[in-house]
């Protein structure tokens, strides 16, 4: 059956390198998932598996800045997955798969290089959205990490990454979550919203089978003076480059 789609804004990401359509209100990517593309860990030629992937905004930076990736995205909402198509299509040549289904059940194979997701981190017994599809979005229903992270990281292969963004208050359940699935968090990396303030998101990435202990990471400023994004943060969202979550050797 046909979506019938909302009515939908025309924009850009990254400076212009990736076209960007979006509902005009109710569900809106904001910086998230920009940031989780610089932090996936790809390479040409290898395969993302994203979750909750909305309008493609994930994806399809991630494709700009590494060209020759092959991704699917997966979304609950299939007026969402068809927006994304729509992008993808509008994009440069790519290799993107967008997938209207259930995360737990969706008819996807296994042994993908990396996964990741801007999980919903609403609180179930919170207040509803009036718009279904942002409600839908962001409301975190009960056992959504250990569902999400079990059928995430049970895709990946061996030493394949999970990368995910959110809030930091919501963090513990997510690291719990991914230790029992045998992908234990190696980077917490914390965004600062300002110098001096506590970080209200964070960065989680963990390894398949991975061993290593949990690294603090020094974490990105988001803002500097006034409004303006640091230097750093720029270079992520107007250029498209890496976030590399731990110190390079």
């Amino acid at each position: 059956m046909t979506s019938i789609l909302p009515d939908l804004t025309h924009g850009h990401l990254i400076g212009g390198r990736v076209r960007y359509a979006q509902p005009a209100t109710g569900f809106r990517s904001g910086i998230e998932p920009v940031i989780l593309a610089a932090a996936v860990p790809a390479r040409a030629g290898e395969r993302i598996l994203e979750a909750g992937t909305g309008c493609g905004a994930a994806l399809l930076c991630l494709s700009a800045r590494v060209p020759g990736i092959v991704g699917v995205g997966v979304d609950i909402d299939p007026a969402l997955t068809a927006i994304a198509a729509m992008n993808a299509a509008d994009n440069a040549p790519h290799r993107l798969e967008f997938i209207a289904a259930d995360l737990a059940a969706a008819p996807i194979d296994d042994g993908f290089d990396h996964a990741c997701a801007n999980p919903p981190y609403h609180h179930a017994s919170g207040t509803r959205s009036r718009d279904p599809m942002r409600d839908r979005a962001k409301r975190a229903e009960p056992g959504l990490p250990e569902i999400w992270v079990k059928a995430l990281s049970g895709r990946l292969r061996h030493r394949g990454s999970l990368t995910l963004i959110l809030p930091a208050a919501s963090s513990p359940a997510w690291i719990g979550a991914m230790a029992d699935a045998d992908c234990p968090v190696a980077t917490l990396f914390p965004l600062w919203p300002r110098a001096g303030r506590p970080a209200k998101l964070v960065v989680l990435q963990g390894i398949r089978r991975g061993r290593s202990p949990m690294l603090l990471a020094a974490g990105l400023t988001l803002h500097g003076a006034g409004s303006a994004f640091t230097p750093e943060t720029e270079a992520i969202l107007r250029h498209g480059a890496e976030l590399a979550l731990r110190p390079q050797a």
